[in-house]
């Protein structure tokens, strides 16, 4: 039977030694907990570090088989792969980039080399448990370049990654050295999650910067799958925080901070020691609240739990000295005989500690200066089970996208955090009950299972929508069919168009001449006496001339407006005019001036605007904007607006690739016809010609072709089956 195996840094599970037997402890992480339900059943397994060194084979034999018993499958590190791959690469290069503080960040080549080579023992450790119909579910910034590896090793694995921090913008992920090779590592994967949508923007938008795939809403299209981009915001186990109230011990912690705290209110912050989380802030934020509001002094209380984090690293210990140092001078400054400020604590909590102070607390104050989700705002709202309280929420965690009806506020801004804090004491309980409700909805129903259910069920969606499409690939068996086909036909066309079919796409339009091997390849088939090749581009015709016209090819031209015969001059459709140019072209040159990197083409009867060379994002937006401004003003000329790779063209109506295509075939009564394009101009072809005909389109997009191939170097390599094809049938 199919299993999962899921891949994360941490095991769920805390690894420590007494005398000669290890001890399994399991964790209370989000991680762990969401997806225990998983890894616990269906012979699925979780492979990761167990987190301490395990020196001997011996040693190491004995965790591995306590391991076993519950589903899990090590990988061990030594301590100078903990400190180069984890202390180093994730948490002092990937860590702080991902989080928008790139002063922070360490480029070590030491540190990437142990990126590398920890990544890979993880991916063998999947090969190890690996079976055929599993999937893999490959988690967080630690484990990049997993999936890629995966992929080299098995091909049609079910893959998925989820990235539980921020991924940052392109400007801030173009800091890293080696992005390119982490980019194409994470494409290993069949579907990339995310937290939010806009680290799925984000993210799009480092990919086509970065590697040249194109990408159509969230769909990434690489030579040999598509690769779909979702956020899946991130829930928690509701009921076990809801239901801790019932807890004997966690009662008796209400009853101990009732007694501690009295009528004063309680605000309450928990956080791990990181620079991320913004508790300098807060804290200025609560001094400025009592500076300025007298009347709540000895009223409310700060409740501050620090989990302690790397504090041997410089930035984290002078963190951690300068909350210490502000703590004390709040405190100094404020406390009296009866009532102190702050309660600081630099330790980590048990559950039954922190449900009751979820419970307790009136005030969850949670406001990191960048994360990816952030789930205590979850186990805050749930556990409000009286529907009460405030949550106070920073717009920079991805829960700000779900919990709206919190108090939503700017963690740079100390004055909106300590009047955000002033307005949730003052809150009526009506209008505390209308929004906690309203948030306790949206956590039980995004609940922990439904993030996990929901990434899997698309998982499989995706893995269906690639079989669907590997289904009409043109694989070996079709390539065998086409081939007795061609052999036995006496009367074949080729209708080509030329980039991105024949040629990859250039920055620059005039730099994609064809190279040594595709002049070969053209002058191979078009020789044949059985062939008639056809070369049909939107490309002017003069180009088309300098560059193929020796060869025994017809040419069409400006997507038909042009035609040329072997041994015939170029000839255009009677009756076309250019007169309307002169008031597009201004049109054009508005936008070329305001789009750096954009360039106008003119044509005989038509002009295409290009922005292939604009920064990505600002060439789409500016399309769009040229495209709604444009209808307008060839609504009533009989003129014709085509959107492309990159390029906006005006041209006349009468001109279509299937018009012309279907004028020559009349004409010339053709016996096996190929079609192959990658354009949206090209659909025209394979819309006109008939059933039998062979239509393929380059690229995985939807399409009216039959069949399709990945890339411009499969179409060459087609094309070189058939012209050997037509050399050993001739040799017989």
């Amino acid at each position: 039977m199919p299993k999962t195996i899921i891949v994360s840094n941490r095991l769920p599970v805390k690894l420590s030694q007494e005398g000669e037997e290890f001890i399994l402890k399991t964790s209370e992480g989000g991680l762990a907990t969401g997806l225990g339900s998983i890894y616990k059943q269906d012979g699925n397994i979780w492979v990761g570090w167990p987190g301490t060194a395990v020196e001997t084979d011996e040693q190491r034999f004995q965790v591995t088989q306590k391991l076993q018993e519950e589903n899990l499958y090590p990988v061990f590190l030594s301590q100078e792969q903990v400190n180069n791959f984890y202390e180093g690469f994730s948490n002092e290069t990937l860590w702080p980039v991902f989080h928008y503080m790139a002063t922070y960040a360490k480029f070590e080549q030491v540190f990437w080399k142990s990126y590398v080579q920890v990544n890979r023992l993880f991916a063998a450790a999947v090969m190890e448990n690996i079976e055929d119909d599993d999937t893999v579910w490959v988690h967080d910034y630690q484990l990049l370049l997993v999936p890629s590896f995966l992929r080299e090793l098995k091909p049609n694995l079910s893959i998925g990654f989820f990235n539980h921090i921020p991924f940052p913008s392109f400007e801030i992920f173009r800091l890293i050295p080696w992005r390119r090779q982490l980019i194409h590592g994470i494409l290993g994967a069949d579907l990339i999650g995310f937290h939010t949508y806009d680290d799925v923007r984000h993210f799009l938008s480092t990919v086509t910067h970065l590697s040249g795939y194109r990408s159509s809403a969230n769909v990434i299209s690489l030579e040999g799958r598509s690769v779909v981009v979702e956020s899946f915001p991130m829930g928690i186990d509701d009921k076990k925080f809801s239901s801790a109230i019932a807890d004997k011990k966690v009662q008796e912690n209400i009853g101990t901070l009732q007694k501690m705290f009295g009528e004063t209110k309680m605000i309450l912050s928990i956080d791990r020691l990181d620079y991320s989380k913004g508790i300098i802030q807060r804290l200025h934020a609560f001094e400025l609240l009592l500076s300025e509001q007298g009347d709540f002094k000895e009223k409310v209380s700060l409740y501050m739990i620090v989990v302690p984090s790397r504090d041997t690293v410089p930035q984290y210990k002078e963190l951690r000295d300068q909350i210490d140092k502000l703590v004390g001078n709040i405190n100094a400054k404020y406390r009296t005989i009866s009532w102190v400020p702050i309660h600081y604590f630099y330790q980590s909590a048990p559950f039954e500690m922190l449900a009751a102070l979820y419970h307790f607390a009136h005030i969850c104050l949670v406001t990191p200066m960048r994360d990816g989700m952030n789930l205590v705002c979850k186990e805050y709202v749930a556990s409000r089970v009286n529907n009460d309280g405030m949550l106070i929420l920073s717009e920079m965690a991805g829960a700000a996208k779900e919990l709206v009806d919190a108090w939503i506020v700017n963690p740079n801004n100390v004055h909106e955090i300590s009047e955000a804090i002033y307005v949730a004491l003052k809150m009526p309980l009506d209008e505390q009950e209308r929004r906690m409700r309203q948030l306790r909805y949206v956590v039980e129903k995004f609940n922990i299972n439904s993030w996990v259910r929901n990434f899997m069920n698309r998982l499989k969606e995706v893995k269906q929508m690639q079989e669907s499409m590997q289904a009409k690939r043109l694989n070996s068996d079709k390539e065998q069919q086409i081939r007795s086909t061609y052999t036995e036909r006496k009367r074949r066309v080729f209708f080509l168009d030329y980039d991105g079919t024949l040629v990859d796409f250039h920055t620059n339009i005039y730099l994609a001449k064809p190279d040594k091997e595709l002049y070969g390849l053209l002058k191979e088939l078009s020789s044949d006496p059985a062939n008639k090749v056809v070369l049909i581009s939107g490309r002017n015709y003069q180009t088309l001339q300098e560059w193929l016209g020796d060869l025994q090819m017809d040419m069409i031209a400006e997507h038909g407006a042009w035609t040329k015969f072997h041994g015939d001059d170029w000839k255009s459709i009677p009756g076309l005019t250019d007169d309307w140019k002169k008031d597009v072209l201004q049109v054009l040159n508005t936008y070329t001036d305001r789009t750096p990197g954009s360039f106008i083409e003119e044509k005989a009867f038509s002009l295409v605007w290009h922005f292939r060379r604009t920064d990505e994002g600002l060439g789409e937006l500016r399309a769009n904007e040229l495209t709604n401004n444009l209808k307008y003003l060839v609504s009533d000329r009989g003129l014709q607006i085509l959107q492309g790779n990159k390029v906006i063209e005006v041209k006349n109506a009468e001109i279509n690739k299937g018009k012309a295509v279907a004028a020559w075939v009349m004409e010339n009564q053709p016996d096996m016809i190929i079609a192959i394009g990658d354009d949206y101009t090209d659909e025209d072809i394979f819309k006109t010609l008939a059933e039998d005909a062979i239509t393929i389109k380059v690229g995985s997009n939807i399409s009216a072709a039959k069949y399709f191939l990945h890339s411009y170097r499969d179409v060459r390599r087609f094309l070189a089956t058939l012209a050997k094809t037509s050399t050993a049938t001739q040799s017989i």
